[in-house]
């Protein structure tokens, strides 16, 4: 993104924020583009980078409905569903794991 503005970290103008400072407002960004973007220097690495959107041309955010919450509670669940013993694990099946962790212990299992 290149020619977009750079501002320093806590020095962005008035009427931009970042995507989770509209959510604490109750806006989205609404389909905009990207207008400046906020660099947060750190040592050894490459600066943390966020992007600004314009709070004036944001929009409110969608209502959750009932479908919506039946919809992301299904995907969750699935999240939590270990594929090789197909049991609720709990909690969110590690990508790295690709299962369970007590499925992940059982050699014959995890080979």
């Amino acid at each position: 993104m290149t020619g977009l503005p750079v501002y320093r970290w806590r020095l962005a103008p008035d009427g931009l924020a970042t995507r989770r400072q509209l959510r604490a407002l109750g806006l989205r960004p609404g389909g905009q583009d990207v207008v400046a973007q906020i660099e947060r220097p750190r040592r050894k690495r490459g600066p943390l980078v966020a992007y600004l959107y314009r709070i004036d041309r944001a929009r409110p955010v969608r209502p959750m409905t009932e479908q919506r919450a039946a919809a992301l509670a299904k995907a969750n669940a699935a999240r939590r569903r270990c594929p090789t013993c197909r049991r609720d694990a709990g909690y969110v099946i590690p990508a790295s794991l690709g299962m369970c962790a007590p499925c992940a212990d059982t050699p014959h299992l995890a080979a």
